[in-house]
């Protein structure tokens, strides 16, 4: 799985690169980049395909929320997930999906992820990025 995480905070991009990183020694099939800005998670995904965006709605270069979701959701087709410390987060993302946007249907507060665990645990890192992709259901034989 390849995720493109946009986040501008370094801490929290340096516990999500640790996390990955100890996914990876784990075997577990996860790609992620990380970008800082909006700018730079438009470049990433000009040039590259993601299976899932988790986004930021509070970005350096990004003033308006929603603009935030339509510039990424205009990009390309991926899934995206809404993780922000932003009291909008849940109407933001309700309004991407009623736009017809890949999103995730419940934004998540960014304050509430357990960072240790997923570097203690990267497995449940895994886990929690897959929780974020739809749910495929084989077709019926």
């Amino acid at each position: 799985m390849k995720v493109l995480w946009v986040e501008d905070h370094p801490r929290a991009q340096e516990l999500l690169m640790v996390a990955a990183t100890k996914a990876v020694r784990k075997r577990l099939q996860l790609d992620l980049v990380i970008a800082a800005s909006l700018m730079e998670a438009e470049r990433r995904l000009r040039y590259e395909q993601f299976d899932l965006v988790v986004l930021d709605l509070r970005l350096p270069d990004s003033i308006d929320e929603s603009m935030t979701i339509t510039r990424i959701a205009s990009m390309g087709r991926f899934r995206m997930a809404v993780v922000s410390a932003s009291e909008n987060r849940d109407s933001v993302a309700q309004s991407a999906i009623k736009a017809g946007c890949d999103c995730a249907p419940q934004a998540i507060a960014k304050e509430t992820l357990p960072f240790n665990r997923f570097i203690q645990r990267p497995e449940d890192f895994y886990d929690f990025l897959q929780s974020l992709l739809p749910d495929v259901t084989p077709a019926a034989a």
